[in-house]
């Protein structure tokens, strides 16, 4: 049972994120009611935040930022984020998530 509600969409697949700005430093924190939880050191302040996040995702999911991008919740802490070129049972793994 995959921990991360992740959904196919179009040649990717889109999840949902909770982020945490202005921690002290980035990190995964884990899934929560299928919410990918991370904390960024980037304040929300003029898109910071956004760009902290995708680059951390694209870092963690070793491929280019270029493939992310934030299609919901650009201006709030819950965010839904898509990647090109990744199917869902690939997404876990590549974050270093393991299910129960």
């Amino acid at each position: 049972m995959p921990l991360l509600d992740a959904k196919p969409q179009g040649d990717g697949l889109s999840f949902l994120v909770r982020v945490t700005p202005r921690a002290a430093r980035d990190e995964l924190l884990g899934v929560a009611e299928g919410v990918l939880k991370i904390r960024l050191t980037a304040p929300p302040v003029e898109g910071a935040a956004n760009e902290a996040l995708l680059k951390f995702l694209a870092k963690a999911l070793a491929v280019p930022k270029s493939r992310l991008r934030v299609v919901s919740g650009e201006k709030s802490r819950h965010k839904k984020v898509w990647v090109q070129g990744l199917r869902p049972d690939e997404l876990e793994p590549r974050l270093g998530l393991c299910g129960p």
